[in-house]
């Protein structure tokens, strides 16, 4: 939405438009396609490698074709919009994201987890875009800006949700068919949460065409270091309920690990773009790249009760901040029409996320160790801390 009005508009229902409700329509749409709709497959993960037999390579492959989706989503979703509004792509994305954890449950064949979680993925992207930018732009028309890190939040609350929700199954017996079907199911509930807490309103295009983007010569390296993330942190983040589960002495922390990640998740975004503006967005990037590089080298070197929640602790409280901060200083470095910008930094990011799950589960499945690729993984956070920092 890109018209001047500061007041908050009446909408055809009859109530006025509130800046709360839309955050918090924004937190339960991000919940449900990310939080749930992407990340559920982590707690659920171990249990069906378990049931169903499946080698770590065919796991990382469905996370890669996930992520795959995800960048095929973002790309499409960053055209401009031909057919309908932004609200009604965020409930078809919702729609689609919530029907496609459910059909996780439908199936047993590589091939058909294979197309169900693309699928799912280019809906949690398109979810993704159109909430932020809908929910954003008519929180700044409302001058409540601030209220965007509860928009952000949604990510970690939804994960949390997805823990909690996992872990109250499991303890009744559920398998892992029943989890997707529940999480396709609380999915589903959010979609209709956000159709009343996000009304429809009439939408106008912009009435001027955007300059093309002046970028800064900087810019490359910092696209670089933010494919190095999207590579360093899904390792840890596909994995760390199953690195958990191996182990005897940790598998009592199996129900929490994920809880952990997905509360120091929620207030990410916040917490570290405050940090950028007191000390820079650029070496806020750079410190958050190393905070998580620890996190994922705690992951499978220091397999103690602390070590795997300290893991959890910086692996959540970092991986949405680092991508705000990115998409920050990606715009701060480009003049003018920012989308092709954003568009690069999405395809870097997308590429690191392909790359990393299919290259852990082939290393393990050699070595029967996820410490080889978490510890490359590690080493792609520090090289990317340390490119934006070199070239500030």
């Amino acid at each position: 939405m890109t018209g001047t009005e500061r007041t908050p508009r009446r909408m055809d229902h009859g109530s006025a438009e509130r800046p709360v409700a839309l955050a918090a329509g924004g937190l339960l749409a991000l919940a449900a396609a990310i939080g749930v709709g992407r990340f559920i497959y982590t707690p659920i993960l171990p249990l069906m490698v378990d049931g169903l037999r499946m080698t770590k390579a065919t796991a990382g492959l469905l996370a890669s074709a996930n992520f795959a989706g995800y960048l095929v989503g973002a790309l499409a979703a960053a055209a401009p919009i031909r057919h309908g509004t932004r609200r009604s792509w965020l409930i078809i994305g919702l729609t689609a994201s919530a029907i496609t954890t459910g059909a996780m449950a439908l199936g047993s064949s590589t091939a058909m987890f294979l197309i169900v979680r693309f699928i799912g993925g280019v809906a949690s992207a398109l979810v993704l875009v159109f909430a932020s930018t809908l929910v954003l732009d008519r929180l700044h028309e409302m001058r409540r800006p601030g209220l965007a890190a509860v928009h952000f939040a949604g990510v970690g609350a939804g994960i949390a949700c997805a823990a909690m929700l996992v872990t109250a199954i499991v303890a009744r017996g559920g398998d892992w068919r029943v989890l997707w079907l529940a999480g396709g199911g609380l999915s589903l509930l959010a979609c209709y949460g956000v159709a009343r807490l996000v009304p429809s309103r009439a939408e106008r295009p912009p009435a001027i065409t955007p300059r093309p983007a002046q970028n800064s010569r900087t810019l490359p390296w910092f696209v670089a270091a933010y494919g190095l993330f999207g590579f360093g942190y899904v390792i840890t983040a596909t994995f760390l309920v199953a690195i958990v589960r191996q182990l005897s002495e940790l598998r009592a922390l199996e129900p929490y690990v994920w809880l952990v990640t997905g509360l120091a998740a929620a207030p990410s975004v916040a917490v570290w773009t405050s940090i950028g503006d007191r000390i820079g967005v650029i070496p806020a990037f750079a410190l958050a790249c190393a905070v998580e590089a620890c996190g994922v080298a705690a992951s499978v070197l220091w397999l103690a009760p602390a070590g795997v929640l300290l893991a959890a602790v910086f692996l959540g409280g970092t991986f949405m901040g680092i991508t705000a901060l990115g998409l920050i200083g990606a715009r701060q470095l480009s003049r003018g029409d920012a989308r092709g910008t954003l568009a690069v930094m999405t395809a870097a990011f997308g590429l690191g996320q392909i790359v990393g799950p299919a290259f852990a589960g082939m290393i393990y499945d050699a070595t029967a160790s996820l410490v080889v690729p978490s510890l490359v993984a590690t080493g792609a956070l520090l090289l990317g801390a340390l490119l934006v920092i070199l070239v500030r």
